[in-house]
């Protein structure tokens, strides 16, 4: 398995309801790596009131905290579920921007790979998503346009179950 020594540091992203949290699972797995799971969602989930800026702020910090311990100790790969990119986007879409200091952040913190996954799995609502629809293909181009613009290697993530996950290896390999 060479990719897990080129790609030590992997972040999955994109919108909602796409697999995310799976596919990092399971990558983490397969390589023996570390599983970074979302702190966001838990986050929102414990708040007793509508998250605001400051709320998404704070989640960014904590995921440059898990990004500097996860690195510090030196086991590899990292696989985050969810990071930087998902809270800019989330910040510029709900309030409009984002602080300077998460681009600063974004190129602080080394990432070998964003997999950018597709809205083409069904939306699965719960009390924390709030973007079906068309939504989330409008989201899944702000995710695209905000990895290119930042100029981070990425790759999208298409298919369905066991297909997302072999179509993810097949890459890493092929790349590898």
């Amino acid at each position: 398995m060479p990719w897990n020594k080129r790609y030590r540091r992997i972040v999955l992203t994109g919108p909602e309801s796409t697999g995310k949290t799976t596919l990092a699972r399971a990558l983490a797995e397969t390589s023996g790596g570390i599983w970074i799971p979302e702190y966001a969602r838990g986050y929102v989930e414990r708040l007793n009131r509508k998250y605001d800026r400051s709320d998404v702020e704070h989640i960014a910090r904590v995921q440059v905290r898990q990004y500097d311990e996860a690195t510090a100790a030196g086991t590899y790969p990292v696989v985050f579920d969810t990071f930087l990119i998902v809270t800019k986007v989330w910040l510029a879409t709900v309030f409009g921007s984002a602080p300077p200091w998460l681009d600063q952040a974004l190129r602080r913190c080394a990432i070998d790979l964003y997999l950018l996954c597709s809205p083409d799995l069904p939306w699965r609502p719960d009390p924390v998503r709030e973007n079906p629809g068309e939504r989330r293909l409008e989201l899944f181009r702000a995710h695209h346009a905000e990895l290119e613009r930042a100029g981070l290697p990425f790759y999208v993530i298409q298919g369905s179950g066991e297909k997302r996950l072999a179509g993810c290896l097949t890459f890493l390999e092929r790349e590898a």
